[in-house]
């Protein structure tokens, strides 16, 4: 049978658990993402500017950097927490 686009390394695929659900992936990726957003604010020099997403829109404002960074590190905490959160809940089903 002839190989269809596929790389030895894409065998090797992640099959999840049943305590892994949709929601729990997304958080996931959620964090990984703001944490890349908490990095990079804070390897900025002091002079770049940082502008802000109107939500739903393609309007962009400027913002303060330190505001966003605080603002990000915040959301970053929150998405820990509802994970931390979701594993205990699902160790609790368990039990």
């Amino acid at each position: 049978m002839p190989n269809r686009g596929t790389r030895p390394e894409d065998s090797s695929v992640l099959i999840p658990t049943d305590n892994w659900t949709p929601h729990k992936e997304d958080l996931s990726n959620k964090i990984k993402e703001q944490k890349i957003v908490v990095d990079e604010l804070s390897n900025l020099k002091k002079n770049r500017k940082v502008y802000r997403q109107q939500q739903n829109s393609n309007i962009f404002f400027l913002a303060d950097r330190t505001e966003m960074l605080s603002e990000s590190k915040n959301i970053l905490d929150e998405l820990k927490k509802e994970y931390q959160i979701e594993n205990l809940e699902k160790t609790k089903i368990k039990e």
